[in-house]
This record gives structure tokens, C-alpha cells and sequence, in this order.
């Protein structure tokens, strides 16, 4: 028995330490292996690995953590973690995107030419139909994943928080891998291609004046195919003004608050220590509104009278939108500093909420609604999924909305996709 490992009321048998096979006794009888019973086996032995033909049997599995804690709960609880991270989006990404389960779809454009005519008494009216403009966009599609896996040596000494550590890693990685996708496609200013069906789609920036396109008009609002949403300020520091021009910016193409939209502007803390400092020229300073503090914000002396778009004096900003940092409001902007967002750049973009049908960038998923989330799935071994988990997720991105987004960088020279971002994760 000097090979036999104690642990609790439980024994581990080293895999070169024991055979299923019957065995000789002293006197010549035939000696029966009491492992062959497979009630002896799950009573006594918390692991052993490896059969003598190097199949695994149900003996190999260790059951239990050191601790005590039944692994096939610990699978139960990371099942229930995978389904609440696929309903729980970072804030960021849930503002910024909205599902789609089609690799390319047609988005509705432009406005409307239909009128209303003078009525005649005989006559019957005009009858209109729509005209069906569309931006037909397409969206990439790539399965990603990645596995624990555990030798019964590990799990034998590991306690129930070590394994759940490894859980929660994987987790954080697809947490990471969203983000970092979805921050590389709102920075990125060249177009992609992906193939579809064996078929060849373009992915598609915010107006990026390369590829040719012209924006649809809006009201009194024309275009070229130069227009341009990847921006340079031209200076050194961050002004007023290059926040007016990212209002304006996406304002030209109907995305307002007055039609719905909620305007959110983005910044680092360098540039969010500047814009905190805007005063309109009616208090004093250059800008064309009052930069109006979140509530959060400690105290300082505010004009009596603010220039707002509404006019007059203004509700301070709550202090956070979904999770995120509001520092304060400029215009019909709410202005919230998060530092994902890289020195010298800012953000516009419009919103209508989370996963809403509004919002500038598509986050594609499979066609198949069970293969779509992350997914945590069993690896060889049906009876025992925690020894070889896999965590798999299949997603792709496009902007799906070109005249809702605004990157601006601050400083001279054209416009260039900063370091951060500028390779697509794999």
C-alpha cells in the first residue's frame, strides 16, 4: 500500500501504481481486483489516471477539490457565469454597438421627397411607395476560444477558489477580446474585406472619404465623396471648437438629441482636464457653450447664467452613464473621460442606448441562436467536462451606421490610428 496516496477518507492511485486486472495470490488462486467494482472505486478513491491500456475509465476522475467542494458543481457555477457575462456587456460596448445575426444587412438612409398634394374633388391622390435607399454593410466572423485543462495531480491538491480563479480568467480573456475588437473597429479608418459564403463583402469604417462613398443628404445637407470623419485638430491641445465640430459632424446626418439620439463625447484625462475648463464667450471665455459639471464633480464657482443649447441656466450631469465616468456635459454632448480611450484623441459618437438599432457599430453573432454568447464547452470527456473546458465564442464587427461616429485626433498632420489599435486582435 506504499503507493497509495491518503486524502480525507478518500485514496489516489497513481495510474503505474495499480491494474484493473485480476491478479495471482500466494496459493495460486485467482485474487479479484477490488477496483473492478465500480461502488468500491467511487467510496474510496478520489482519482487515479490512466488505465493499463491507457483508457480513461470513471476511476480517473477526481470528484472532489481538496477543499471538499463537488467539481461537478464548480462546472454547474461556471455554466451560470458564462450565461450572466452574455447578458451583462461591458458599458462601453453595450453604447456602442447592437446585435446583429446576418452578415450583411441593408440600413435604411436619407430622407424621404414625399408630399402631401392639393386635393381636387374628382381626383384621386398620388400614390407613393418608398425608395428604398440603403447602405448595404457587411460584417466579419471569426470563432475564438480557449481551454483549461486540469491533470487529476492539479485537482487532487487544488482548492475550489484556485479553480474558480481559472474561470474567472477566462472571462476577463473574453471580456478583453470584445473590447479590443470593438476599440480597433471604432479607430480604424480603412475598410476590410471579409468573404461571406464564399463571397466577397466589404466592412466598412465611418465615412472615411477614401472609398468613394456619399453620405445620403440630410435636410439641407449635401455631400461629397470626400467626407471625412477621421479628423485632425490641427493643434497641439484640445479647443472648444473641435468638440463643436464633432457635434456638427454627426448633427449633419440627423443624429441629434432632438431626434433622438443621445451625443456622448470621449476623452483621456489629458484632454478631460482641458475641456472641464471651457466657459462660453458670454463668461468669459472662447467657447461657444459653458462646459457643465457632473454632480460628482468637487466644488467650484459656476456663472450664474450657463450657455446651454436649451438656454439659461442647466441640470448638472449625473456623475455616471451605466458604469461609465461623466465628468460633464458640452452642448448637446455628455462628456465622460475614460482612459481606454488613448492620449490626444476624442470620441463622438451617437447613441440610443444600450443594444440599441441606432448604434454606430454592428456586433455580428452566429445565424444559429445556440451558437451565439460564450459558450463553455464540454471537452473529451462527457462524464467529466471540468477536466478539459473549452471556452469558445464566435462574433465579428462593422459599423453599421457611417454618420454616427467621430474620431478626432489632436495634433497636426492627418488623421492616423493610434498605437493601441492599430493591429485587429486575433
Amino acid at each position: 500500500m506504499s503507493n497509495l496516496i491518503t486524502t480525507r477518507d478518500r485514496i489516489v492511485v497513481p495510474a503505474w501504481a495499480w491494474s484493473m486486472d485480476n491478479s495471482i495470490a500466494p496459493d495460486g488462486s485467482i485474487a479479484h481486483n477490488i477496483l473492478r467494482n465500480k461502488a468500491v472505486r467511487d467510496q474510496y478513491l478520489l482519482g487515479m489516471a490512466g488505465g493499463a491500456d491507457g483508457t480513461h475509465e470513471a476511476a480517473d476522475v477526481v470528484m472532489q477539490t481538496i477543499d471538499g467542494v463537488d467539481t461537478n458543481e464548480l462546472w454547474r457555477q461556471f455554466q451560470a457565469s458564462v450565461q450572466l457575462q452574455n447578458a451583462e456587456r461591458q458599458p462601453l460596448i453595450d453604447f456602442l454597438t447592437f446585435t446583429v445575426s446576418q452578415p450583411f444587412e441593408g440600413v435604411p438612409t436619407g430622407t424621404s421627397d414625399a408630399t402631401f398634394e392639393r386635393a381636387s374633388e374628382r381626383g384621386l391622390p398620388r400614390s407613393y411607395r418608398a425608395e428604398g435607399k440603403f447602405e448595404w454593410l457587411g460584417y466579419d466572423f471569426a470563432w475564438r476560444d480557449m481551454a483549461f485543462r486540469y491533470t487529476w495531480e492539479f485537482l487532487v491538491d487544488a482548492s475550489a477558489a484556485q479553480i474558480q480563479s481559472e474561470n474567472n480568467m477566462a472571462l476577463q480573456a473574453d471580456r478583453n477580446t470584445i473590447f479590443q475588437e470593438i476599440m480597433w473597429t471604432l479607430f480604424n479608418n480603412v475598410n476590410r474585406a471579409t468573404e461571406i459564403s464564399q463571397r466577397p463583402y466589404t466592412v466598412y469604417t465611418f465615412y472615411n472619404g477614401a472609398d468613394g462613398a456619399v453620405p445620403p443628404p440630410y435636410k439641407t445637407n449635401v455631400f461629397t465623396n470626400t467626407h471625412n470623419h477621421y479628423l485632425s485638430s490641427g493643434a497641439a491641445t484640445i479647443t472648444s471648437g473641435d468638440l463643436d465640430e464633432i457635434i456638427d459632424h454627426m448633427a449633419h446626418h440627423g443624429y441629434t438629441n432632438a431626434n433622438g439620439a443621445n451625443i456622448v463625447i470621449m476623452v483621456n484625462k489629458q484632454e478631460g482636464d482641458v475641456v472641464r475648463q471651457y466657459r462660453s464667450i458670454a463668461n468669459g471665455g472662447t467657447a461657444l457653450f459653458d462646459f457643465i459639471p457632473a454632480r460628482n464633480t468637487p466644488s467650484f464657482l459656476l456663472p450664474i447664467t450657463l450657455r446651454t443649447p436649451s438656454g439659461g441656466t442647466a441640470e448638472l450631469p449625473a456623475p455616471t452613464l451605466r458604469g461609465m465616468t461623466v465628468i460633464g456635459s458640452y452642448g448637446e454632448a455628455t462628456v465622460v473621460q475614460e482612459d481606454y480611450i488613448p492620449a490626444g484623441y476624442v470620441v463622438g459618437f451617437a447613441t440610443g442606448g444600450p443594444d440599441n438599432t441606432g448604434n454606430p457599430i454592428g456586433f455580428r453573432e452566429h445565424g444559429n441562436p445556440q451558437m451565439r454568447g460564450l459558450r463553455l464547452v464540454k471537452g473529451r470527456r462527457d462524464d467529466y467536462p471540468l477536466q478539459d473546458a473549452i471556452y469558445q465564442r464566435g462574433f465579428g464587427t462593422g459599423i453599421r451606421r457611417r454618420g454616427a461616429g467621430v474620431v478626432m485626433k489632436i495634433g497636426v498632420g492627418a488623421y492616423t490610428i493610434p498605437s493601441q489599435y492599430a493591429t485587429q486582435p486575433l
